[in-house]
């Protein structure tokens, strides 16, 4: 598989162009995002098709008081004022991108970013995975939660999915306001805790389990905004291999990309755009990894 393998170069033109497009809704707005400088250390390249939040929180999405024991929204704001961060992007310190091993294991995640046109449910692709037994990662968004409650419900009851944290509004992880794909990200800590902890306890009264894992809409974060995840439970979790390239790539594409995994590989997918080439991709990719010795795990299988 080695000469098949995506080079980190790559993964992140690919991951640039079309993370983001299983969840458009409108025609992409000018980036609100400043110039690189020499101190990005990791920008967003390329572009895509966003879909714009709204710059507060809905009523419904805000968060409700923490539980005893749990860090709250003032203690975040106090810990992190006036902290700067300086790394922002895919790939940033804390997060994680490949699972710490060498064993022949992939960790297959997939998103449902919800809204407008990315609130979808890919019933062929969870019916693919089922039918194979495959273990799957699932990050969930909160508008796409609050739009199928039971759906939610019905994966976290079987073993084979473990839910994960995709946003309360979708939206870049940021302390300072930093946009990719035309997003504006969170402005400050306060909003940092709003994104995670919002859908945080949505999923926890939805599913009867606290999330572990957290990836952010268009998956780009901070240096700060990772330890404040960190600090509210949440790994940051991202991916090294694009498997569909938001919903966007036919079978054929899915599978080659699937099948570019290396060992320890976290590969991106989505769930919300039925009718995409996703499932039938990914049903081509699976028994192929099998026969070269691949194994398929759960996110926390690998990660504490």
């Amino acid at each position: 598989m080695s000469g098949r393998q995506l080079s980190r170069r790559a993964f992140l033109g690919i991951a640039a162009g079309g993370v983001l497009a299983s969840c458009s809704t409108s025609p992409a707005e000018p980036s609100s995002q400043r110039p690189p400088t020499a101190g990005d250390r990791s920008r967003p390249r390329g572009s895509g098709s966003p879909n714009p939040p709204s710059p507060q929180p809905s009523a419904e999405a805000r968060t409700a008081e923490p539980a005893a024991g749990e860090v709250t929204r003032a203690e975040i704001v106090a810990r992190y004022a006036g902290v700067a961060p300086v790394a922002w992007g895919l790939d940033v310190p804390g997060v994680v991108n490949r699972l710490p091993t060498q064993e022949r294991v992939v960790a297959l995640t997939f998103d449902a970013c919800g809204g407008a046109r990315g609130s979808g449910y890919d019933a062929a692709l969870i019916d693919v995975l089922r039918a194979t037994r495959t273990p799957a990662t699932l990050f969930l968004n909160d508008r796409w939660v609050r739009a199928h409650p039971a759906v939610t419900a019905e994966l976290a009851r079987q073993p084979l999915f473990e839910i994960a944290n995709h946003g309360t509004q979708h939206r870049p992880l940021s302390v300072t306001g930093r946009s990719a794909y035309g997003i504006t990200g969170t402005a400050d800590p306060g909003e940092v805790y709003d994104e995670v902890f919002g859908n945080h306890q949505n999923l926890t009264r939805v599913t009867g389990v606290a999330p572990r894992f957290f990836r952010s809409g268009t998956a780009h974060h901070d240096d700060v905004a990772v330890r404040i995840a960190r600090d509210l439970g949440e790994a940051v979790v991202n991916f090294d291999v694009n498997g569909d390239a938001g919903a966007t790539f036919a079978p054929q594409d899915v599978a080659a990309a699937l099948e570019s995994a290396a060992p320890g590989s976290i590969v991106l997918c989505h769930m919300n755009q039925p009718g995409s080439g996703t499932a039938r991709g990914v049903a081509t990719a699976l028994p192929r990894l099998a026969r070269a010795g691949f194994r398929f795990v759960h996110v926390s299988d690998y990660l504490s």
